[in-house]
């Protein structure tokens, strides 16, 4: 899934200033004997000093999820410019085993002191987080909202089920709290890449499916030179594990450029060109679709001389991409145990090339690189799938153009449980600060999520005051 973001668009609001905090957190919350009260440091980010209204106004609480918590809380502006207006404190969580909240340093990746990466431990951290600020900030009757995008968005749901008695209510962006507990079609996730750009250019499909056939027949005739210099790859391929690596490389280059098809630049593994999608489709050589898709997002500033295609794609147990360094260790693992994500291209439903990823491939790669076999069910189980009737107080918002959205909820359930759709919108577009660019459909979205999230806190007030 890999949502880690760097950069605002030129005509956003001003970052306000975020004190950069550790948080002395329990190591494992549900085995006494195991750390027994041990702990790690964990970081967050806090902000509302020129807007709180100290021990009365709300909390907005963003659960970090895979990546670095400065990217998110300085591309999450939506979120604070509410808070400027509604007088809430702002903090952003970092999620254990990413950024700088490693619980065993450098030895965090190994087994098994990676064990303790679960969702129910970060969903712990954050409780105990919110709860323990709270008494140092003389905030104890304050109502606590939280924020987040993708996985950080499930994590927002799940802190509402999980934790309603800490937590009055979430929003939840490009939450793929569906797919991701193995509810759907294994399909739609690159049927909806492809939808993406088909709805640019109808033709689209047809010659990204010919390049790609192009690029079988050359390996078919072990062509390796020609693949070499068509993709300018830095070594030569020679067998079909390069060749699988590549077409991973090349699908994960359009599945980026969906997600991330904002009408402005942003900066996410190099700097992405406004409306990408519709970038790559106005070039004149569109029978090289493959060829652009990847300078535009593996060599966005025109000083790569070559691409490796193993350092700048790693295969993982996430068909999406799971990005470098070791945040993608952690998510890796975290698509072996309890995310489910056997998403498929198949070249009929989508425009890729058929890169099957079945439960069987799962346990197969899982037990041999973290020697762990995945458990299927277990999210529905414990964070109760698509029966969500009970729940309350939960904004499901997901955009059109993100292949993710309709992996979560799309109608909304109660008067409580509601759905915004962004016909325009982006991986979680309303998240981000206000910019010029924006379309009219994220501003509506954004006026409507604010005023429902002011009710929220207006009604618990009411309780505790």
């Amino acid at each position: 899934m890999n949502c880690s973001f760097q950069a605002l668009g030129k005509h956003a609001e001003p970052v306000p200033h975020f004190k950069e905090k550790y948080f002395s957190q329990i190591l494992d919350h549900f085995n006494f004997n195991n750390m027994g009260n041990g702990t790690f440091n964990q970081r967050y980010l806090i902000t509302g000093k020129y807007f709180w209204d100290r021990g009365v106004g709300p909390i907005f609480f963003y659960t970090g999820n895979e990546g670095d918590i400065w990217e998110f809380a300085l591309n999450s502006g939506f979120i604070w410019e509410t808070a400027g207006l509604q007088g809430a404190l702002v903090i952003f969580a970092e999620h254990r085993y990413y950024g700088k909240s490693l619980p065993f340093g450098e030895k965090s990746f190994r087994i098994p002191e990676i064990g303790l990466l679960t969702v129910e431990q970060a969903l712990a951290d954050y409780a105990v987080m919110i709860t323990e600020l709270k008494k140092q900030l003389d905030a104890t009757e304050c109502p606590v909202i939280v924020f987040g995008g993708s996985y950080g968005g499930m994590l927002s749901v799940y802190m509402r089920l999980r934790y309603p008695n800490i937590v009055a209510g979430a929003l939840a962006a490009s939450a793929p709290i569906l797919s991701t507990a193995g509810l759907g079609d294994s399909r739609q996730f690159f049927r909806d890449v492809t939808a993406d750009f088909e709805n640019y250019n109808p033709s689209c499909r047809d010659a990204v499916q010919e390049a790609f056939q192009q690029l079988e027949n050359l390996a078919q005739h072990e062509d390796y030179g020609h693949i070499r210099s068509a993709f300018t790859l830095c070594k030569t391929p020679g067998s079909s594990q390069d060749i699988h690596q590549l077409k991973g490389l090349l699908r994960n280059a359009f599945t980026l450029m969906a997600m991330l098809d904002y009408p402005y630049s942003t900066h996410f593994m190099g700097n992405m060109p406004a409306n990408p999608v519709k970038v790559l489709l106005q070039d004149d050589n569109t029978n090289n679709d493959s060829d652009i898709a990847d300078s535009i997002v593996y060599n966005s500033t025109g000083d790569v001389q070559c691409y490796d295609i193993y350092t700048i794609y790693v295969e993982c147990a996430d068909p999406t991409g799971c990005g470098l360094g070791s945040d993608s260790l952690a998510w890796d693992y975290q698509a072996c145990t309890e995310i489910e994500m056997c998403f498929e291209s198949n070249n009929v439903t989508d425009m890729f090339p058929p890169m099957p990823f079945t439960e069987q491939d799962r346990v197969q790669y899982c037990t041999r690189k973290w020697g762990v076999v995945p458990r299927p069910g277990w999210l529905k189980t414990q964070f109760w799938g698509d029966a969500l009737s009970t729940a309350s107080n939960i904004i499901f918002s997901n955009g059109d153009l993100d292949p993710w959205a309709n992996g979560g909820v799309r109608k909304s359930i109660s008067s409580s449980l509601i759905a915004v759709n962004i016909p325009e919108g982006a991986h979680h577009l309303d998240l981000r600060g206000s910019n010029i660019a924006d379309p009219v459909s994220v501003r509506d979205a954004r006026r409507k999520e604010a005023e429902i999230i002011a009710k929220w806190v207006k009604m618990e007030s009411k309780k505790m005051f």
